[in-house]
């Protein structure tokens, strides 16, 4: 297989063989993993945004939306702690060592121990979760105390939201044992049903109700349980569907309790900076949480079709190299994956920096959501722009923590990035409503930015003085080659997109087909400036 085995074996032909035939091995299945991911995920984000163009043409950015939001956010984050932050990172590790190392009853048994163990706990948090709802409501939206028809209705609907953290983080289980057998795409495709639903519920269901904010929320209950449903099939074709055990003393278990204790805080920092945003702005103006939602979900494509994707494919590939002991491998992965992360992201931070108006008119600019949504959502898009490489390089190198099962240096760097986060919302943002300041919430959108970009530089400097990760010499070619794109493009993106105002005033179609031609032009413009710079799709074929 050229593996490098702990006894020494295959380094017979010298580890600088090995490790280049391991490489040309390796690395092609990473780009090819990540392209599957990639793609269904960017189904996925076109689904999102179709649900969430629904959204904003049937309910804008009023007093429902925001309850809504506050009631399907506070599942989402803990979701984003308990299953694809801190039990997603500590799982695989382990499910990929059992089957390195293990015989595959030994991973099933995990698994059922994992199902049961972690699936009871689930079920009692959200019993708690429904019981408490209106203490969860004052406690992430405490501003909504003061108009009580938002608050009660957050209430309302967070009764049936709140179940969806259970379906969901059993997805996650499922998930991860599909990616430690390297079963990318089902897993990566499941959020496109929990759109669909969602949708559904939105544009069929909601406008012939009493109640639409209910019927909303019912379609979060509805979309888990689906997505839950279409991972057993998967697991049962690969011989891991157990029926789940209590077991919370077996050893792999506890060792990913121990594992997910300090990563719940330490690999969801940007969700925290996310959440802290929620709760400020629920003392601001009437449609800031819908403000910062819809800017937050253009944000979240290029962050969810390429980052996130990229994290989900390294994790195992990075495990199974500590687990084989093999810290070349693990390096070059590593620096593949942060080149490539490099490569796609500044453009797209780019691109959203200087088309903010553009996208958000052409996406979300319809019926309820007016001119004045537009461009309050577009300047939080602005300042969001700014720390997506922050938000993209902490997905792609927090792994390189996780699969060595080193879960503290990610809470204490965790920690910083959220003081500072804190620190400047309070300095800064209150004071600056407090004072009259016309956006207020843009301040909020730049401090989670910046706060990202701080999370990013402490886990790459960690990275750095633990020996574990040393850039190799593509860097010296890729960065300047990457910079002078850059700025032509974005010189480009300013001529193409013209005078922001006249967006609001054009028909949808002509929206679509000039964004497009802006979208297209930019990229044109950023690969021809790499391809003359030397650059060529062969140079990350090879790790």
């Amino acid at each position: 297989m050229g593996r490098i085995c702990a006894s020494g074996a295959f380094c017979a032909a010298g580890p600088a063989l090995s490790t280049r035939y391991s490489a040309r091995r390796m690395s092609p299945g990473f780009l090819r993993n990540t392209s599957v991911v990639g793609a269904f995920t960017l189904l996925s984000r076109v689904t999102g945004l179709m649900r969430d163009m629904v959204y904003s043409r049937a309910f804008g950015a009023g007093s429902l939306m925001d309850a809504f939001l506050v009631a399907f956010k506070i599942p989402n984050f803990l979701r984003r702690l308990t299953a694809e932050g801190a039990f997603a990172q500590a799982f695989v590790p382990v499910i990929t060592e059992y089957r390195v190392r293990r015989e595959q009853e030994e991973a099933r048994r995990l698994v059922a121990g994992v199902a049961g163990t972690f699936g009871t706990l689930l079920l009692v948090l959200t019993v708690i979760g429904v019981v408490a709802a209106p203490l969860l409501v004052f406690l992430f939206a405490p501003g909504f105390r003061a108009d009580g028809g938002r608050f009660d209705l957050a209430v309302e609907m967070l009764r049936f939201t709140f179940p969806y953290l259970f379906f969901i983080s059993l997805v996650a289980l499922a998930s991860g044992v599909l990616n430690s057998h390297g079963r990318f795409g089902l897993p990566a495709f499941t959020p496109v049903l929990l759109n669909a639903v969602m949708i559904g519920f939105a544009a069929f269901v909601a406008p012939h109700t009493a109640a639409p904010g209910l019927a909303l929320a019912i379609g979060v209950f509805v979309a888990g349980f689906v997505q839950l449903a279409v991972q057993l099939p998967a697991l049962r074709a690969i011989g891991m569907l157990a029926w789940p055990r209590w077991e919370p003393l077996h050893e792999g278990v506890r060792r990913i309790g121990r594992l997910m204790l300090p990563g719940i805080f330490g690999s969801s920092v940007a969700q925290v900076s996310l959440l802290l945003d929620t709760l400020i702005a629920s003392f601001l103006m009437t449609g800031s949480i819908a403000w910062l939602y819809y800017a937050d979900r253009l944000v979240e494509f290029p962050l969810g079709v390429f980052s996130i994707a990229l994290a989900t494919v390294i994790l195992p590939g990075l495990s199974s190299h500590h687990a084989d002991r093999s810290p070349e491998r693990f390096a070059a992965t590593l620096d593949w994956a942060l080149r490539l992360t490099v490569v796609v992201v500044a453009p797209a931070a780019t691109g959203l920096l200087l088309l903010a108006v553009p996208l958000t008119a052409t996406i979300f600019g319809y019926g309820e959501f007016g001119p004045r949504d537009v461009a309050m959502a577009a300047y939080a898009l602005m300042a969001y722009a700014v720390g997506l490489a922050g938000f993209s390089l902490v997905k792609v190198l927090a792994p390189g923590y996780f699969a060595r099962q080193d879960t503290r240096t990610p809470v204490r760097v965790g920690i910083v990035a959220l003081a500072a986060n804190m620190g400047f919302n309070l300095a800064v943002v209150l004071p600056a409503y407090w004072l009259g300041f016309p956006v207020p919430h843009v301040l909020l959108a730049l401090s989670t930015g910046l706060s990202a970009l701080l999370n990013a530089l402490l886990l790459y400097r960690g990275l750095r003085r633990a020996g574990v990760y040393t850039p190799s010499a593509a860097w010296r070619r890729l960065l300047p080659a990457v910079a002078g794109a850059c700025v032509l493009m974005a010189g480009f993106l300013w001529w193409a997109a013209g005078d922001w105002a006249a967006w609001a005033g054009h028909a949808g179609l002509l929206r679509a087909g000039r964004l497009a031609l802006c979208v297209g032009g930019g990229a044109a413009v950023y690969f021809t400036v790499l391809g003359i710079s030397g650059l060529r799709v062969r140079d990350f074929r090879s790790l």
